[in-house]
Parts: C-alpha cells; sequence; structure tokens
C-alpha cells in the first residue's frame, strides 16, 4: 500500500465532510428539473436589470428544443453554442438536452478557421450564435461545417425596460433571413414540450475542447455523471444553497463556467448574475447590487478587481465564498486581495478533463505554503476522489518528491471525442495523466509546480516559471507577470519576465532585477524584463505563456 492509498488528506476535511458521497441525480437534466419544481418562481438568472425565473427558463428551452425537433434535431446530436454570458446560453443548454442531444462550447474569441475545426470535429448539427458573430465570423465558415440549423440571437434580446447597460453599448440587433430567430422560434412554441430526451447517466452531455496547446484541440466528452458529480462538488464544499449568488465571471463555454455557474445554479438554486463579459467595475457594481456571495475565477479576475478604480467605493462585503483556479496563485496576490477586499481566496484545481474540480482548498482554512517551492496548495482531492504523483514510468512517488499528477474519480472523462489514440495516451484505464507537475506534502495537501511543458533548463538547471512569478508578485508595483525561457548563447535557456505594473507604478528592470535576486538562487532570478500594457491572455483569464514564446521564437 502506497501512502496514497492511506489518504491522508482526510484529516483536514472539514467537519461533517464525506469521503465519498452519493449523487441523487442521473443527468443535468433532472438535477435542473428538481430545482424547478421547488422554487420555479426563484430567480435562476439576473441578466443587467432583469430578473429570469426558474419557470421561465424551462418554458423558453422546452420552447427552443420543441423547435430543434421540428427542425430535423435528433438524440445524439450536436448543437454548438458559440455566445457571451448570456441568458441564451443556459437556455440553449437545457434545450439541448430536452431534445436529448449535447452541446459543444464554443469560445466566442475564436475566429473563423478555429471555429470552423469545432464545428467539423464535433460534427455539430445545429449553430445558436450571436447575430453578431454570425455576421463577423459564422455565416462565412458555416456552409464548410455540418451546420443545418443556424439559429441567432441578439445581447439585447433577454434585457428589461431600462437603458442599455454601458457594456452592450454600441450592439444593434442585425438579423440575417438565412438563419432562425431564437426568439421566434420560442414565441412561436410556447407551451408545448419536447419529446423525451431518454437521456442517461453516461451520455455525453458536453464537448469541452481543450485550447491545443499540445496539438490540435481536443473534445473532452464530458458526461452527465461527470456534470452532476462536480455540480456537487462545489455545492458541498463551497456551503452553497439557493440563498447564495453566483457572480458568472468565467466564460460560460470553459468547463468553469459550464460548471461552477450554470450547473452550480441548477442544482443549487443560487441565481447566476450574466454581464455578456467581464469589466471589472461592472463586476464589482453587480457584487453590490446583487449581493453576490460566490465565485470562481482566474487570478488575474481578482488582480483586476482589486485594482479597478471603483474597488474602494464598493460594498463587496457579501463576496467571501471565492475560489480561484486554472492556474497557480502567488502567495503575496492571495495576501493582497485579502488585505484590499477583505477576502481570502480559497484555491481549487482541476481541468477540462475533470470536469472542473478534483481538489479544494475548505472554506475558513487558509492553503499551507510548500516550504520547497513556495507554492500555495491548491487544496485536497474531493470526496470519491484519488490523486497520486508518479515519475515517467508510472509509479507512485513518496510523499515530497516531484512528479506528474494522476487524478481518477467520477468526475473524469472517459475520453476525447473521436480520438481512441489520444484518449489511450491521457486516460489510460480512466486515471488522467494532468500533465502538470506537483507535489503531496506528508499532510496530504497536494502542490502544482508547473505544467511540464513550460519548464525552464538553464545551463542545465531546471527553473519553474510559476516559483519565478511569485517572487515578482511580491513586489508592490506589479500587477501581473509572466515567466518563460528564451534562447541564450551561454546558458541555452535564460529566464525573462513579461510584467505589467499597477496604474501609477514606476519601476525599472534593474531594479526589479535586483529585488528577484535577493530572493531568488542564482540560476532562476529573471535576466531579462519587458514591461507591457497587457499579458495575453485565454477567454477564463489564464496568461498565455506559450503566445510569449512565440512572440520571442519569431524575433529570433
Amino acid at each position: 500500500m502506497s501512502v496514497y492509498d492511506e489518504k491522508p488528506w482526510l484529516a483536514h476535511y472539514p467537519e461533517g465532510a464525506p469521503e465519498t458521497i452519493e449523487i441523487p441525480f442521473e443527468t443535468g437534466l433532472e438535477m435542473f428539473q428538481a430545482t424547478l419544481e421547488r422554487i420555479p418562481d426563484a430567480p435562476a438568472i439576473h441578466y443587467f436589470d432583469r430578473a429570469i425565473s426558474f419557470r421561465e427558463i424551462d418554458e423558453v428551452s422546452s420552447a427552443l428544443a420543441v423547435a430543434l425537433q421540428d427542425l430535423g434535431f435528433q438524440r445524439g446530436d450536436r448543437l454548438a453554442s458559440y455566445l457571451q454570458n448570456v441568458p441564451q446560453f443556459p437556455i440553449a443548454m437545457l434545450a439541448t438536452w430536452k431534445a436529448g442531444g449535447t452541446m459543444v462550447s464554443v469560445n466566442p474569441m475564436l475566429k473563423g478557421r478555429e471555429a470552423a475545426t469545432i464545428l467539423n470535429d464535433s460534427g455539430a448539427r445545429a449553430l445558436i450564435t450571436l447575430e453578431s458573430l454570425w455576421r463577423d465570423v459564422a455565416r462565412d465558415i458555416v456552409d464548410d461545417t455540418p451546420v443545418s440549423i443556424p439559429i441567432t440571437t441578439s445581447e439585447l434580446d433577454f434585457l428589461g425596460d431600462g437603458e442599455t447597460p454601458a457594456l452592450l453599448a454600441g450592439c444593434e440587433r442585425d438579423r440575417d433571413e438565412a438563419t432562425h430567430d431564437l426568439v421566434d422560434l420560442v414565441s412561436g412554441n410556447r407551451g408545448r414540450a419536447p419529446e423525451p430526451s431518454g437521456l442517461k447517466a453516461d451520455d455525453i452531455a458536453f464537448l469541452t475542447y481543450t485550447s491545443g496547446t499540445t496539438g490540435p484541440p481536443k473534445g473532452a466528452m464530458n458526461s452527465h455523471a461527470n456534470v452532476v458529480f462536480n455540480a456537487r462538488s462545489y455545492q458541498t464544499w463551497g456551503d452553497l444553497g439557493e440563498q447564495d449568488v453566483i457572480l458568472a465571471v468565467a466564460p460560460l463555454f470553459h468547463i468553469t463556467g459550464l460548471i461552477a455557474h450554470i450547473g452550480l445554479s441548477f442544482l443549487s438554486g443560487a441565481p447566476q448574475v450574466l454581464f455578456f463579459r467581464f469589466d471589472p467595475e461592472a463586476a464589482l457594481e453587480l457584487i453590490e447590487i446583487h449581493r453576490a456571495t460566490f465565485t470562481v475565477a482566474s487570478i488575474t479576475v481578482y488582480i483586476s478587481l482589486m485594482n479597478a478604480p471603483g474597488a474602494g467605493s464598493r460594498d463587496v462585503s457579501s463576496f467571501t465564498k471565492i475560489l480561484s483556479g486554472g492556474a497557480p496563485i502567488a502567495p503575496a496576490t492571495v495576501e493582497a486581495y485579502e488585505g484590499a477586499m477583505g477576502a481570502y481566496i480559497h484555491n481549487v484545481y482541476g481541468l477540462t478533463e475533470t470536469t472542473s474540480p478534483s481538489h479544494f482548498v475548505p472554506l475558513g482554512v487558509k492553503a499551507p505554503v510548500d516550504e520547497e517551492s513556495g507554492a500555495l496548495s491548491v487544496g485536497l482531492p474531493i470526496f470519491n476522489t484519488m490523486v497520486r504523483i508518479r515519475d515517467d514510468e508510472d509509479n507512485d512517488l513518496p510523499a515530497g518528491e516531484v512528479g506528474e499528477i494522476v487524478t481518477s474519480g467520477p468526475q473524469v472523462v472517459s475520453g476525447y471525442w473521436n480520438k481512441p489514440e489520444e484518449t489511450e495516451h491521457a486516460i489510460p484505464g480512466g486515471e488522467l495523466h494532468t500533465g502538470d507537475v506537483g507535489v503531496m506534502d506528508p499532510d496530504g495537501w497536494f502542490y502544482v509546480v508547473d505544467r511540464k511543458k513550460d519548464q525552464i533548463n538553464a545551463a542545465g538547471y531546471k527553473v519553474w516559471p510559476r516559483e519565478v512569478e511569485d517572487v515578482v508578485y511580491g513586489h508592490e508595483a506589479v500587477q501581473e507577470v509572466a515567466v518563460i525561457g528564451v534562447p541564450d548563447e551561454y546558458r541555452g535557456e535564460t529566464v525573462k519576465a513579461f510584467v505589467s505594473l499597477k496604474p501609477g507604478a514606476e519601476l525599472s528592470d534593474q531594479e526589479l532585477i535586483a529585488f528577484c535576486k535577493e530572493r531568488l538562487a542564482a540560476y532562476k532570478y529573471p535576466r531579462q524584463i519587458e514591461f507591457v500594457d497587457e499579458l495575453p491572455k485565454t477567454a477564463s483569464g489564464k496568461v498565455l505563456r506559450r503566445e510569449l514564446r512565440d512572440r520571442e521564437a519569431s524575433k529570433a
């Protein structure tokens, strides 16, 4: 028996937290319907000045499901949702399930070639997209994809009667007669119920596409069982119920938005606050108005919140159940946010392939810091979940040794859509080899050191960018940082930091290098600093080191 079989993390579970848990629902649709029966007239969504109840979401999604079936959409078909954070997204999800299909979530930042790749790979038969995205992207590619049911909608469709919000300024309705209008489809079928979907736990709820950092994007097959399990994980570990309010800052197409916003709301009855796309000042205003209590976001979101011009004037005292995932967090950043905003950021860790969380830092507990690497713990494996640290030969490593994080549990997907070889490579025997390098301490807390591919080799010494970034974040003038390796004639590779400064701050590259030199081994501190206005990020807010490496390669 290895140390992992002994599950040392259980000693740190919150009082009463179970080692295993039973899930009462088979599908995401059953999960939603149970909440609908319990609180039909409670708000499911706040979209700027309009509240939309669970009853209305049910009626609208049923009408849309009927329309889809009338247009030829069948059980097992895929519907692509190419939308921002608007009410039509959860409506499309429910409608797809009610029609017996699988939803394909498409990043609204993707351009023609990228979006076409996902539509073709998934074999999507239907597409729901914003009129603006149809005009600018989708209509030029749809004829070369399997899509035969194009449906468009406007970000203005589900607003209340007040003034147009600033985030939607300039938006106009721009209907193309070559598409079906979502509002027309709903109004023409209001009151009708779709044929029973017949969905089961192992049916695919949605395909979520990886970012393609190691090749073409792959569609992770998130089953209904995966979705229900991890919606329950957020509810239990976050101590969440219908009295809570979810600030939906994560993009809904992303696995975090799908589970920690939509799925969690469907299960718990907590309303989602949607506001088209993330803006820090709008987010602060909506936290105050709706007394938002909970979110999951990348650390870059919290950095922008505490540095927003209106941060000090907003009442955000309700906003205490806050989690961060997607990238390791510098302890200095967590301390800075707590000092400025009054709440502790709890780490959560997971991937697209784990349908969001596999680890949590329990509410009310401050994560320990690894003495050797300075990394903040990403938490404890949640119930029903086994996590191990393995070497390159797939052997378990003792506590304290660094290796690859390997996860198994009810949240792990069965594989990638139409990619058996990639599935066997990444998830052999149902164990997900995450590609993340980490360590478990003797007490059962896990730490992510970095991604395997991001390691820097400086004259034979191994440097993990995250450790350097944590030190740079400790400088009071620094807002964001990303560290990569760049070619060096003498050392092979050397460390370079891209840094954005806080508004009004001044700092020279030599001052920052000296700051790091005092705190890092000689082979670790950055030899090069480049100041930038903003770092490149994914739609979920994760910094794209890959893009920075590509920039440096093009210069070379």
